[in-house]
């Protein structure tokens, strides 16, 4: 009974909103509820930065001068958590990997660059399957782990690429 009772609270809610879509581009659709925008969520897409990533000769002496000169507060893993509130989701928290590798790490391979960037995304299979369509080099099948799901890929000019869904 306590169902059928939230489902009409809800058809009442929902049906009292203006809602207006607005088309961005093929993939990317913005609605306005009583003018409050909602993003679409399903769209494959980037959705922040969700990590730098970067060698070092030394990555302890460096953790330390990042945190001598520049503040930098450390976590339990020897990282660096940024955190940050969607805009449009300010409920939502966001984080911001900040990392040191040990320049010996292969961890970037098959990359040459000092650096790696770890992209947030949504609908991280979707973000898949367009990658292959468009010939695009996957490096590995998605994994996922308590804290969300990774695939990796190299963009044209061999830059690997991490891309986690939250």
């Amino acid at each position: 009974m306590t169902k059928i009772y939230a489902s009409i609270i809800a058809v009442a809610i929902l049906s009292s909103c203006k809602i207006t879509p607005k088309k961005h581009s093929e993939n990317e659709t913005e609605i306005a509820v009583n003018d409050t925008i909602v993003l679409d969520t399903i769209t494959p897409m980037i959705t922040g930065i969700g990590g730098i990533f970067f060698y070092s000769e030394n990555p302890e002496e460096m953790k330390d001068w990042y945190k001598n000169n520049l503040g930098l507060k450390l976590n339990d893993w020897g990282g660096a958590s940024f955190d940050s509130r969607s805009i449009n989701n300010p409920n939502k928290m966001a984080e911001m990997q900040w990392s040191l590798f040990n320049k010996q790490s292969d961890y970037f391979a098959p990359s040459k660059k000092e650096f790696m960037i770890n992209y947030t995304v949504q609908n991280i299979e979707g973000l898949v399957v367009q990658i292959q369509k468009n010939g695009g080099t996957l490096l590995d099948s998605i994994q996922s782990y308590d804290y969300g799901k990774f695939v990796h890929l190299m963009d044209n000019e061999g830059n690997k690429i991490e891309l986690w869904e939250p």
